[in-house]
């Protein structure tokens, strides 16, 4: 038994001489395999959402890049133009026909009530007999922003640049200047290198019944967004002349138009517009105006599409909207004081532009 047991003990003590020692992975080592695996993450991620089964991404990343006007090469230099035009045919904004008929804006003095329709409404109407407006935050899915209801339209008007044709300037020096309370962008400019002075509005202005500029269709759907002498929101696809004739006061060319007599546009997929920052422009049934920012491009808010923005009009009882520059510059100022977080990343996150709508 002994013999056994120093054989088993010279056995054991053999195989212990012959293991060999395990080498430790160096670090460089494993740097590499985590980069490797790493980037072969990415690769797999990348080619599963820009080309993969599901077109969720792929319509949302074109649609959004062909919108920007500056970024139009985040979706050329990875689709071919065939790609890109069945995408964007296949997310389309079919807007209302016809033109705003303004007797059915029937304006309205409410007595104190408790009663509302729904909660959108009481958001509305529940307020001080004397204010001239009341912010109501706005959230949705992937959004946050901010409705403006303004209660006498009178006070809206159309504010440019001093130096229009030169350059543009930023919100809060026009909203200063024009003694404004509340101040919103308004229609596009021409930017043919993506970092114009914003000099040059898209289309017509008409500002206090006079034309103040006419230089080039922006070609985005729409038409006249603008309020008559009888501060009656319009929206219609006429001539300058006609609109002068109509009774338009102020007004900028713009769009889609979102909403029309109460009847709303028809959104295809996203709309074709992708999801960024927003700002639209509505009126109510009895008068009340609606000035509508959405927040976007942030980790809080990434913005909100065509039917996104339909939808929120719809549920404050606008009758008619329409959709105004939005992204880089959609821009809120109340009281002198930014209110929605811009994302143009210049002075305070502002950009420079012709057009605006302003509350005195």
């Amino acid at each position: 038994m002994r013999n056994k047991k120093k054989e088993q003990s010279l056995s054991l003590e053999d195989e212990k001489i012959v293991e060999k020692p395990k080498k430790k992975m160096s670090k460089k080592k494993k740097i590499i395999i985590a980069v490797t695996s790493g980037f072969a993450c990415f690769i797999f991620t990348f080619y599963f959402l820009f080309y993969g089964p599901w077109d969720g991404f792929r319509n949302f990343w074109i649609t959004t890049a062909m919108t920007t006007m500056n970024h139009r090469y985040l979706a050329t230099c990875l689709y071919s133009e065939e790609t890109i035009q069945k995408v964007l045919a296949g997310n389309s904004v079919i807007e209302p026909e016809g033109n705003t008929n303004t007797s059915l804006i029937k304006f309205t003095k409410y007595k104190k009530t408790t009663i509302y329709k729904n909660e959108y409404e009481k958001e509305i109407l529940d307020r001080n007999p004397d204010d001239l407006y009341k912010v109501i935050d706005i959230e949705g899915k992937g959004y946050k922003g901010f409705l403006v209801a303004i209660y006498d339209p009178s006070r809206i008007s159309i504010a440019t640049s001093k130096y229009l044709g030169k350059r543009g300037e930023d919100i809060l020096t026009v909203a200063k200047d024009n003694n404004a309370v509340i101040a919103m962008n308004a229609g596009g400019f021409y930017d043919p290198d993506w970092n114009s002075n914003g000099a040059l509005p898209h289309g017509t202005v008409i500002k206090d019944g006079k034309i103040v500029s006419d230089y080039v269709d922006a070609n985005m759907g729409g038409g006249f967004i603008g309020f008559t002498n009888e501060n009656k929101l319009v929206l219609g696809r006429f001539s300058k002349e006609e609109a002068i004739k109509k009774g338009i006061r102020d007004a900028v060319e713009f769009g889609p138009f979102l909403i029309i007599n109460g009847k709303s546009a028809f959104v295809k997929g996203n709309g074709g517009w992708g999801i960024a920052p927003r700002t639209a422009i509505g009126q109510r049934q009895d008068g009340i105006a609606l000035f509508l920012v959405i927040n976007g491009r942030l980790a809080t808010s990434i913005g909100a599409d065509m039917s996104d923005l339909t939808e929120v009009m719809e549920r404050y009882g606008a009758v008619n909207a329409a959709n105004l520059d939005g992204g880089s510059s959609t821009e809120l100022v109340i009281d002198h004081k930014i209110i929605n977080t811009p994302v143009a990343g210049g002075k305070n996150g502002l950009r420079d532009m012709s057009t605006f709508w302003i509350v005195k």
